[in-house]
This record gives C-alpha cells, sequence and structure tokens, in this order.
C-alpha cells in the first residue's frame, strides 16, 4: 500500500514510537511517505536514525509562503465546492475569536498542498498521530483529495479541550480511529456520537526490537531512582520532592535522578539548595535516548507519580528493561503497571503513597526487585510487541484505504 504519515513535528528523538511503526511498516512492503509541518527547533544532536527520517520527510511550512499561496488559490479554482466545505465545517468547529479563525486559515493552506501532494503520490491512505492541529490539516486535506484518513489519539492534552480540537467530528469523518489504550478508547468515545464508536481501535505503542529483545542487567544495590519527563505540575513532580525529602529526613537512603527539564528546575534547585536533598538528586537536563536508557539500567525503579498521562513511553521502556515502576492510578498507566506484580501504583496526589512506595522499593531486596522486572518485561513483550501492533494497524489500513488511479 502507499500510506503517508502526518504529524506536526517529525521525526525528532521523542518520537520513537512513530518511527518505529513507519518502518515497521516499510520493512512489510508497503510505500509510506511521511509529513510534518515544521520541523524540531534546534534539534542537532539527533540520531542517524532521526536524520534520515528527516532527510525523506516533507515538511510544509518549509515550502514556503509563496508557494502554499500559490497551491490554495489553484485548490479554490479547481475544486471550489470542497474548499467552501472545508470552510463550513472550520466555522462549526473552530474556537471563538480571531486567532483560531486565522489559525484554520493557515490549516487549510496546508491542506490544499497536502491533499495534492498526496494525488501526485497515489495514497491510498493518511495517517495522523496525536489528532490535536496536524489532525485538522488531516481531515481537511482528506475532504479536498477525496483520500480516507485515520488517526491514533494518545491524550491527555487533547481530552483537555475536546471541542476546540473538534474531537468528536475528526472521530465521526476518519475512515478508522486509533486509540493507544482502552481509557483512551474511552475518552473518545465520550466526546463523539455513539454512532462513530466502531470506528475506535485499541492499537498500543510498540517499543520496539531494542527494547523487546533487551537483556536484564542485574538491578543495583545503591538505591536510585530515576524521573524522565518534564520537571512540571503535571507529572507531579512538587509531590516527588516532598517524597524523597520526607524519605530522607526519616533516616532512609535514596538517590534521584531527573532527567529532563522544564518550568519547575528552579523550584527543584531551592529545594536542594543547602538541605538533605543536596547531595541526593541530580538534574541532567534533557538526554538522547541512548543515555535515558542508561540512566534506568542504572536504577532500582523508574517514578512517574503524573497527574494526567496517556501511557508514557518511558513506562513500557522501564518495564521492557526489567526495572519496577512507581506511577499514579490515571488513565492508560494501570492497563501496564499492575500493583505489587511489576511496579507500584498509587493515589495521585497523595504524598503519603508515594512515600510508602519509594520506601519499599530502596529496601526490597535486589531478588525481588529482579522477579517484579521480569513480570514487567513480559507484559510489554505481550501488550506492546511492535509486530503485533503494527499488524492491528496494516489490517485496518488494508480495510479502508483507496487505491488511487
Amino acid at each position: 500500500m502507499r500510506i503517508a504519515y502526518l504529524t506536526s513535528i517529525y521525526a525528532r528523538a521523542s518520537d520513537t514510537f512513530i518511527r518505529n511503526e513507519v518502518l515497521e511498516l516499510r520493512r512489510r512492503g508497503h510505500e509510506v511517505h511521511t509529513f510534518s509541518i515544521r520541523r524540531e527547533a534546534g534539534d542537532a544532536a539527533v540520531s542517524a536514525d532521526v536524520k534520515s527520517e528527516q532527510a525523506s520527510t516533507d515538511y510544509i511550512l518549509e515550502n514556503g509562503l509563496p508557494r502554499l499561496l500559490g497551491v490554495a488559490l489553484t485548490t479554490l479554482l479547481q475544486s471550489p465546492g470542497r474548499v467552501l466545505e472545508v470552510l463550513k465545517l472550520a466555522c462549526r468547529t473552530r474556537a471563538a475569536g480571531l486567532r483560531p479563525a486565522l489559525l484554520h486559515v493557515l490549516y487549510l493552506i496546508e491542506a490544499c498542498y497536502l491533499a495534492r501532494r498526496l494525488r501526485e503520490q497515489k495514497i491510498e491512505i493518511l495517517h495522523n498521530h496525536i489528532a490535536e492541529n496536524s489532525a485538522t490539516v488531516a481531515m481537511y486535506a482528506s475532504m479536498l483529495s477525496g483520500i480516507p484518513y485515520s488517526m491514533t489519539v494518545h491524550g491527555p492534552g487533547i481530552f483537555f479541550h475536546p471541542v476546540a480540537w473538534a474531537l468528536g467530528e475528526k472521530v465521526q469523518r476518519s475512515a478508522f480511529t486509533a486509540t493507544i489504550t482502552h481509557f483512551c478508547k474511552s475518552q473518545c468515545m465520550l466526546f463523539s456520537e455513539v454512532e462513530a464508536w466502531p470506528r475506535l481501535n485499541v492499537v498500543r505503542c510498540g517499543v520496539g526490537p531494542a527494547f523487546e529483545d533487551a537483556p536484564a542487567l542485574p538491578i543495583p544495590e545503591v538505591p536510585r531512582l530515576v524521573f524522565v519527563g518534564r520537571l512540571c505540575a503535571e507529572k507531579g513532580v512538587p509531590l516527588l520532592i516532598e517524597a524523597v525529602t520526607r524519605h530522607v529526613k526519616a533516616g532512609k537512603p535514596c538517590e534521584l535522578v531527573l532527567v529532563g527539564d522544564g518550568p519547575l528546575r528552579p523550584f527543584i534547585e531551592k529545594a536542594m539548595a543547602g538541605g538533605p536533598l543536596a547531595n541526593v538528586i541530580r538534574i541532567l537536563g534533557w538526554k538522547s535516548s541512548a543515555e535515558v536508557r542508561a540512566e534506568i539500567e542504572r536504577s532500582r525503579a523508574l517514578v512517574l507519580p503524573s497527574f494526567a498521562e496517556g501511557l508514557p513511553v518511558v513506562v513500557m521502556e522501564a518495564l521492557a528493561l526489567s526495572r519496577p515502576v512507581i506511577s499514579t492510578r490515571i488513565a492508560g498507566i494501570p492497563e501496564l503497571v499492575e500493583d505489587g506484580v511489576n511496579g507500584w501504583v498509587v493515589a495521585p496526589g497523595s504524598v503519603d503513597a508515594l512515600v510508602t512506595a519509594i520506601d519499599e522499593v530502596t529496601s526490597a531486596s535486589v531478588e525481588q526487585l529482579q522477579a517484579m522486572g521480569q513480570h514487567g518485561a513480559r507484559a510489554v513483550r505481550q501488550k506492546h510487541h511492535l509486530g503485533t501492533e503494527v499488524g492491528k494497524l496494516e489490517q485496518l489500513f488494508a480495510a479502508h484505504g483507496r487505491p488511487q488511479a
């Protein structure tokens, strides 16, 4: 099949799950063309794999405004009825105000270019990941070209503003909509018409061969935990700092490595200054995929006390590396992390529960943690095997794609 993928930003170090999907489809003999609205700013330190994908990706905005406007004008002259239908839909679904109106004009201009390229490349189906602004472009391009589109919804962002992002409309107009967890599917059901529910299919993210076949390295004796993500309130970072502070003040050993950056970094640095956390916490900033993997393998467990998530890829990766996970009972996380089996699932917002989990993981025997890690690795292989999940997607593409003459 000839398949096109569209995302807002592709390729970058953090979208391994999308690249794995694209590469597996190509390995199976499909012709996959990648499109992106823009390029990642300042993303120079990337792997050869990412650079290879960037080199073959069509970055829509890099075509320049004159060319994009020219294609839009041609589309208007050749297909005025279709353009009018897109404008009607934009007026009906956009948020109020001048800025949303201007954004939808831009989405239409981008969609005109994308629709032309899809027809030129005889694409049979267009697939989008995330389902926010780039999915709007995909939906408009489908209306202009007649080529069906599908999308994968991850959350949690789109569930905060489902009306503004016209989630229900996108599900209704899609050939099919994939969701990465059952929780995610339920949220799409909540914000779409009952008649559209049969379009919803759970297709989980795959971790890829690098993690599926990962050897289980020994659990360290050192009571080290690792957090990977943005240093922000949404990730529960203030609660994590408070929990570690309580743990250390109780005279219990602990090391916490924070991989990432964000608006709460000054808050953390202030908490560390001159207090008991000075020699406990290390902030590493953003790191490459290989460096993140090494930090996970050097730790006893991953800790991620988030308030809102889809299902973080780093949770899958940590379990695949045979490391237990401490996380919260939210969204799709309990579909993979089982309390007392391959990790600790705590109540969101509860410092007490987080302190208890940290106490247990830092004092647990290596043998206990290894057994939990083995359960985690098996769960990832069963639920997030790349070949299995791409196989589901492949069947959906075959059922809904439209061959072009």
